[in-house]
């Protein structure tokens, strides 16, 4: 009775922090503990330092948006790459990864960048529909790529569901990475091929060394954020403060691209985003003890136990709820909804879950751009003035490669697992 109330309200419009705290209220309450136990396991997320790179990250990603950083990139793609069978394209991926991943939002990456990759890909050759297709599903991409903030939430939740597995947000940066490449690969490989019978973009360029010169503050923030996490020069918290610093002093100081005036509204716009992030995940705390201390994950695993015979074919069932899950829920409420459930269950099954991490953020990555309702179809729709069946159509193609690599990353654990074990031991 009380999960169909819970679901009506959800249905209903109920915020969904609030949906969650009713869930972990009742839960105390049916187990005949003080609700204000409730506020206390809330109160648990000022003991996790590694949230405190969650608003960094945020702030200088939005900052970059609010920039003439993402103009100046494509700039330099068309110049470095644009000679290239599908370089111009395979450079537009690149970027959408690194955007998405330092936002951790690729709805923000459809929006400032998206805007920008459209009209480049189409003056290049590129048809329209591909072309639409790429940016819409690209923009997913960068999800598994440090410094993801999904990446970050994962690891927090697991290391709450699950302490003895000793998962650190390192492992899961990078476990990402040959996966993330993976799906790179793939789809610059098909940008390549469509791109072997078209014309060549005879525009005229800019100079290399010129475009190198106008992105000579962006271009090593990469190297020096994502080379400090893998290399283990930097903590996940330091690499934050890095990137914070790095793109305040030379978008606001040296560049003079965001005024000082526009900073409260930009901090405004990254503070919110991770306010809703961390109410979410403050709910879910305690609603995850509740859940625990009924039993529910090994009430789940019984129930399930006797329907499935492999641990592939118990991770062939939780694409399929995640994908759905990914169409329907924005990515960190469903990590912070499901990720209790399924990782005791899937460990149960003898699932890694640093293999597990990599299978549930590329599920709900591939969602983003799952028709019928996943979130970057609408937003591509709404910026590029399409309807939604037409980027139904251009979307397809890419969502066949993502599935494609889905199905290799799950099949094939190594591939996630390698490079943690390599660097690890």
């Amino acid at each position: 009775m009380m999960v169909f109330l819970l679901v009506l309200l959800a249905l209903l419009g109920m915020p969904l922090f609030a949906v969650i705290a009713l869930a972990a209220l009742g839960g105390y309450w049916q187990a005949g503990l003080d609700p204000v136990l409730a506020s206390m396991e809330f109160m648990r997320i000022g003991e996790l330092p590694v949230l405190v790179a969650l608003p960094l990250f945020t702030f200088a990603g939005v900052l970059l948006a609010h920039s003439r950083a993402p103009g100046r990139l494509v700039e330099l793609t068309r110049s470095a790459l644009g000679w290239m069978p599908g370089g111009l394209a395979i450079l537009a991926l690149v970027l959408c990864s690194l955007m998405t991943a330092f936002t951790g939002a690729s709805g923000i990456t459809v929006v400032a960048l998206g805007s920008l990759l459209l009209p480049a890909l189409v003056k290049g050759g590129y048809p329209e529909r591909f072309s639409l297709g790429m940016v819409t599903a690209g923009s997913s991409l960068g999800v598994l790529f440090a410094p993801s903030l999904p990446l970050i939430l994962y690891a927090v939740v697991a290391q709450q569901v699950a302490p003895r597995a000793g998962l650190s947000v390192d492992d899961l940066f990078l476990a990402g990475l040959l996966p993330g490449l993976l799906m790179l690969v793939l789809m610059g490989g098909y940008a390549a091929w469509v791109q072997r019978g078209l014309p060549r973009d005879e525009r005229p360029r800019e100079p290399l060394g010129k475009v190198l010169r106008e992105n000579a503050w962006e271009l090593p923030l990469p190297l020096v954020v994502l080379g400090g996490i893998y290399s283990g020069w930097l903590l996940v918290v330091e690499a934050a403060v890095v990137t914070a610093a790095w793109v305040l002093v030379t978008l606001v100081l040296i560049r003079r691209e965001v005024r000082f005036s526009r900073l409260p509204e930009v901090i405004t716009e990254a503070m919110v985003l991770v306010a809703a992030i961390l109410v979410v995940l403050g709910m879910s705390l305690a609603s995850t003890n509740v859940m625990i201390d009924a039993g529910v994950p090994q009430r789940l695993f019984e129930w399930i136990e006797p329907l499935i015979d492999s641990r592939l074919v118990f991770l062939l069932a939780v694409n399929a709820l995640l994908l759905v899950a990914g169409m329907l829920l924005d990515i960190f409420a469903a990590l912070v909804i499901l990720a209790p459930l399924i990782i005791p269950v899937a460990m149960a099954f003898g699932v890694d879950p640093v293999h597990l991490g990599i299978v549930f953020l590329a599920n709900l990555q591939i969602g983003y751009c799952t028709p019928p309702v996943g979130i970057n179809l609408f937003l591509a729709s709404h910026r590029f003035e399409r309807d939604i069946l037409t980027v139904y159509r251009a979307t397809l193609p890419f969502l066949g490669i993502l599935l494609v690599a889905l199905l290799i990353i799950t099949w094939w654990p190594a591939l996630s697992l390698a490079l943690p074990s390599l660097l690890g031991d």
